[in-house]
C-alpha cells in the first residue's frame, strides 16, 4: 500500500481514489461511478477516454516523446499554426501550465515597457483574480489565502476592482508607467464572475488609446469552455496577449502564451525558454483536442448544454432563499449562495456528482464539453435538490 505521508501536505485531499473514466464519468476503487461536473478543474474538455485523444497520445508515445526546444519540433509548429488560426493571434510560446503562460505574459509586458523606455513597467490586475501560484502569477492573484506567507511580492502591479472601467482609467492617469492590463474574461476561482458584455471592448479601446497591452488570462475560459474557442471571441476583439492551458491538453500538461500585433515580436532568443514546453507528446495531445473541438461540434454543445443547465437550475431554484445568482457562459457555470457551502462537495459526492466550490460560496460546474442532455439533466436534478435542502 502506498504511503500518502510521502507527499507534501499541499492539498486536503478528498477521500476517494479514481481508477478509470469513461466520457463524463469517473469510477473509484470500489467501482462506484460519479458524474464528473468538474472535469479536473475545467481540464478534461473531451471527457475521459476519448478515442481520438487516446489514439493520438498512444501513437506519439510509441514514436517520440521529447527532444527539447534546441531542435525543430514539427508538431509544435503545427499546433501553433492551428491555434493561431482558431484565435486570430500571430505567435505562440508553449509551456507546461497556466501559471507558466501567465509568467510569460508578465515578462512580455515588462519587456514591452522597457522597450518603450519605461524604467518600472506597471501592470494593472483585478480584485478577485486568480492567475497561478508561481511568484509573478501569485503577485497578480488576489487572495490572502493563496498569498499568505510568500511575501515579498513583485513590484509594479496595480490592483483595481473587476468590471470597473473608471477605476482602470483612474489608475492609468495616476500611474503613467502602466504598460498592460491583465484580466480574466470570466473570473473562475473568483466565483464565476462575469463582467458587463462590453467590458472587454472598453478595455481594448482603453489599451489602444494609452499604448498598453491587453493581456487575457484564458487558462480556464479558453479551448471551447464558453462556447467559443476563446472567450474574447464573444466580443469580437483581438487581445495582444492570451495565456491558456487546462483544456488545451485534455489532462496532458501543456500551456501556451499567444501574442499578436505589437506583442508578437517582443521575445527573441534568450529572452524566455522552457525545457519541457511544447514537447512532441504534449503537442500531439493538444492537436487531438483541437481537432475534436473543431470537428465534433463541441463548441456548439458547450453553449447548448450550458444554456440547458442554467435554465434548468433557474427554474428549479427560482424560489430558493439561499440562491443569490446563477451565472455562466457555456459550460462554465456558478451558483452563488448567500453563505459558505463547502459541505455541498461531500453531499454531492454521496449522490454520485463531483463539483467544487469557488470563492467559498459558489458552486462551480465545469463538466466536459462532451456532456449529453441526460447528463445535464442529472446535474440540474442533483444540484437543485442539494441546494434546496441546504442551510
Amino acid at each position: 500500500m502506498a504511503n500518502p505521508d510521502a507527499l507534501m501536505k499541499t492539498y486536503n485531499r478528498i477521500p476517494v481514489d479514481f481508477i478509470r473514466g469513461e466520457g463524463s464519468w469517473l469510477y473509484d476503487s470500489e467501482n462506484k461511478r460519479y458524474l464528473d461536473a468538474i472535469s479536473g478543474i475545467a481540464v478534461c474538455a473531451l471527457g475521459h477516454n476519448h478515442p481520438g485523444f487516446i489514439k493520438a497520445v498512444q501513437e506519439q508515445v510509441a514514436t517520440l516523446v521529447h527532444t527539447s526546444n534546441l531542435y525543430g519540433v514539427p508538431l509544435q509548429e503545427e499546433l501553433a499554426e492551428k491555434l493561431c488560426q482558431a484565435s486570430g493571434m500571430s505567435r505562440v510560446f508553449f509551456c507546461n501550465s497556466g501559471a507558466e503562460g501567465n509568467e510569460a505574459a508578465i515578462k512580455l509586458a515588462r519587456m514591452f515597457g522597457h522597450n518603450k523606455g519605461v524604467e518600472l513597467p506597471g501592470i494593472i490586475v483585478m480584485e478577485g483574480a486568480f492567475h497561478g501560484r508561481t511568484m509573478g502569477a501569485l503577485t497578480a492573484t488576489y487572495s490572502s489565502r493563496h498569498q499568505g506567507g510568500f511575501a515579498p511580492f513583485l513590484e509594479g502591479f496595480y490592483r483595481v476592482p473587476f468590471n470597473d472601467i473608471p477605476a482602470i482609467e483612474k489608475c492609468v492617469k495616476n500611474n503613467p508607467n502602466v504598460v498592460a492590463v491583465l484580466v480574466e474574461p470570466i473570473q473562475g476561482e473568483g466565483g464565476i464572475c462575469i463582467p458587463a458584455s462590453d467590458y472587454l471592448n472598453k478595455l481594448r479601446s482603453l489599451c489602444d488609446a494609452n499604448d498598453m497591452l491587453l493581456m487575457l488570462d484564458e487558462v480556464q475560459t479558453g479551448n471551447g469552455r464558453t462556447g467559443k474557442y476563446f472567450a474574447y471571441q464573444h466580443n469580437g476583439i483581438l487581445p495582444d496577449v492570451v495565456s491558456t492551458a487546462k483544456g488545451l491538453g485534455n489532462g496532458f500538461p501543456i500551456g501556451a502564451c499567444l501574442a499578436s500585433g505589437r506583442a508578437a515580436d517582443i521575445f527573441h532568443p534568450g529572452h524566455h525558454a522552457t525545457t519541457f514546453g511544447g514537447s512532441p507528446l504534449a503537442c500531439a495531445a493538444a492537436l487531438a483536442v483541437n481537432k475534436a473541438l473543431l470537428t465534433e461540434g463541441l463548441l456548439e454543445n458547450a453553449s447548448v448544454q450550458g444554456d440547458r443547465i442554467k435554465f434548468g437550475l433557474s427554474m428549479r431554484l427560482q424560489n430558493c432563499p439561499h440562491v443569490v445568482a446563477i451565472r455562466g457562459n457555456g459550460l462554465m457555470i456558478g451558483v452563488e449562495l448567500d453563505q459558505p457551502c463547502a459541505e455541498l462537495v461531500a453531499l454531492a459526492r454521496e449522490k454520485g456528482l463531483l463539483i467544487n466550490i469557488a470563492s467559498g460560496n459558489v458552486v462551480r460546474l465545469v463538466p466536459p464539453l462532451t456532456l449529453t442532455e441526460t447528463e445535464s439533466d442529472l446535474i440540474i436534478d442533483t444540484i437543485s435538490e442539494l441546494i434546496k435542502d441546504f442551510g
